[in-house]
Formats: structure tokens, sequence, C-alpha cells
């Protein structure tokens, strides 16, 4: 079972794979600490740019990675707010985005890094990290682009369809829209007992989903070595100087755990995966209701052949729910899986150029006519 899974428990299995997913979760909560529930210490990210802090909000941190003073339209990277942090975006040289973004011509470029929870913050719903994210884009000022990466694609979408005129260009990578298009380890059928598993979760976090206890849950469906081949795109296990120092990397960033609130974690869990509200027209984001029917702004759509945490159709979908001309959606289907989407040396010198000359072909300099 692909360690994701845990966003959605009760759909990774049949009620026999219930029943054994259950006694392993029991397991894996007594593994934690049953005395400290106090919130994760947090290790920051290695950045591998340099950049610095513009606000620091309770749910985020706004980063500027720009070269100079560009005269560029920005482009806000927004990062998944799942159980990793934000370093998914800066792994390591070669392993870059920012560095593949930065060199193909998006030089005026922001991170939204979100926070790992508190318990200050342990009451934030979905309405709360989209209200920040609204914050951080006046602050930079649109109309401005998106690039939402897997929970923070979905996210950067909604955005974009409640706030239309400040999001000016679109790109999604491995995220889930359409729930229903394609069955993934996130989407197969529900299993009764989920609710009592978040409640358990909530209950030991006092409030928050606690990324260690997260971490202890999830099964692991690759050895170590192999993950590393596989996220990284290497050719075998690490061989060069270069490729050990990222894959030690790669390791420390898969063990500093975010802790997540708990409304947040429920709704979504509720809203996207049980209910598919995004696709369905009827996702409530600050007060109204999201209809992608109504969001005509460009698209670009990238997905992982190999990826079952977000699998193609589910990614692909959105071409069918917006608004925008067929001729202003582009997509592409990079061969890999999830993580490579974002940290694969292959996916990130063939698929990110095309998608920051997609950026910067209808990007005019601030001031020209």
């Amino acid at each position: 079972m692909n360690p994701w899974s845990i966003w959605t428990w009760p759909w990774a299995a049949t009620m026999d794979m219930c029943q054994r997913g259950l006694e392993s979760i029991a397991v894996g909560l007594e593994a934690a600490s049953t005395d400290d529930h106090r919130p994760t210490a947090r290790e920051q990210p290695e950045w591998t740019t340099p950049n610095h802090e513009i606000i620091d909000l309770a749910a985020l941190r706004l980063r500027d990675f720009s070269v100079g003073k560009s005269r560029h339209r920005p482009v806000v990277v927004v990062a998944p707010f799942a159980l990793h942090d934000a370093g998914i975006v800066d792994l390591a040289p070669g392993h870059s985005l920012v560095e593949a973004l930065r060199a193909n011509g998006c030089t005026r470029l922001f991170l939204a890094e979100w926070k790992s929870a508190t318990l200050e913050t342990r009451l934030h719903t979905i309405d709360t990290q989209l209200a920040a994210l609204n914050v951080a884009i006046d602050d930079i000022g649109s109309p401005l682009d998106l690039i939402g990466l897997c929970q923070g694609g979905w996210l950067s979408l909604v955005c974009a369809a409640r706030f239309p005129k400040k999001v000016r260009r679109l790109v999604l990578a491995g995220a889930p829209v359409d729930i229903k298009a394609e069955l993934s380890l996130l989407s197969t059928p529900a299993n009764p007992m989920t609710d009592v598993l978040i409640d358990e979760l909530v209950r030991r976090g006092d409030g928050l989903v606690l990324g260690r206890y997260l971490d202890a849950l999830w099964p692991r469906e690759l050895d170590e070595t192999s993950s590393v081949i596989e996220s990284l795109q290497l050719g075998g296990p690490p061989a060069t100087d270069a490729e050990r120092r990222a894959a030690a990397i790669f390791a420390r960033w898969r063990r500093r755990a975010l802790d997540l609130p708990g409304p947040y974690y429920r709704q979504v869990f509720d809203w996207l995966y049980r209910e598919n509200r995004l696709a369905a027209g009827t996702f409530p984001a600050l007060g109204r209701r999201i209809d992608l029917r109504n969001l005509h702004c460009p698209l670009f759509l990238l997905a992982g052949a190999r990826d079952v945490i977000a699998p193609p159709a589910q990614v692909f979908a959105a071409a069918s729910l917006v608004a925008a001309r067929k001729s202003d959606i582009e997509t592409a289907l990079a061969p890999c899986g999830h993580f490579a989407l974002f940290m694969g040396k292959s996916t990130l010198s063939e698929e990110w150029p095309r998608i920051a000359r997609w950026l910067q072909n209808s990007t005019p300099r601030i001031g020209d006519a």
C-alpha cells in the first residue's frame, strides 16, 4: 500500500483489508508515544537556492526566490499541505523545481510554504489556508501565475476559481481534481471505520493530526533505496557524491513530518476524496460555492503515468471541468510516479522547461505595452 493512503485510509481496501488495516493502526498508535501528545518538534527545510522570507503568517511563510529585480510577472509555487514540508520544491542541485523554473525564465519566483500546525492553529480549516494564500497573493500583487503541487494543486485551483481576477495562468502538477475519474490508492470503495480512525488521530493530537502518528501508520511500499531511485530518477543506487548528498537530503525530508489541523484534515478527506465536491461544483470556499465552469484562465496540467496518488485521469479531468478554451489548455504526461513529478531529475529537465516556457511566452514584462 502506498504511504500516502493515510489521507484516505477507508478507501484503501475491502472490508477484509480494512480489518487488517485497523489492526495495523492500533499497533502503529501504540508504537508512537502514548504519553507525549505534543506537536512534533520541527526541523526547517534545507533550501538549495538562496531566498528570503517576505511575510510570516500563522498558516504559511511566503518566500522570495527571485533572481535580482526581475520585471516579469510573478509566479507563485504552492507547496502541498500534507505530511511533508515545502522542501519538496528545492531539494538538491539537479532535483530542485525552483532551480528548473529560474533557469527557464521564471525569474520572479515565490513559494507559499505551509507551516506545521500548532496548538494555536489546530482549528484551522481549508478556508483558513485559502485566506492565507490570498493574503500572500495580495502582498505580491496580482494578477500572477500559480503553480500548485499535489495537495497545493487543488487548493490553487480553488483559489483561482474563488479569485479569478488574481490568477492569470494556472499550473497543476500531480493534483487530484476529479476523484471519480480514475481509481487510485486514495479512492477505492469507502470503509465505515474511517471517521473512527480520524477521531482517534485528532483525539491523540489534542486537535491536531500529528505527523509522527501518520508516519508511524504509513505502510512502506518500497524500501528506502528503491524509493530514492524512483523519486529522484537515478539510474540505480546513489553512486556519485552528488547523488549520495541528494539521497541523504531526501531521507531527511521524508523524516520531517508536518502536523495538520484536525478540521482541515477532515474537510480534505470528506470534501475532496469522499464527496468529490470539486468536480461536482459544490466545494465551499470563503462563503461561495466553487463552480469550475466559471474558471476561464489558461491551464497547464502535468501528471505522472505511474502516479498512484493522483493518477492521470484525476488530474486531466480538470480540462473538461473548466471554461477555458481548448487552445488555452496544455497537458503533459511524464513517465514517472508522484514524487518524481517535483524532484525527479528527468522530469525537471524534460517537462518543467516546457511549463516555464508556456508561462513566459505570454507573460509580458510589467510596464510593457
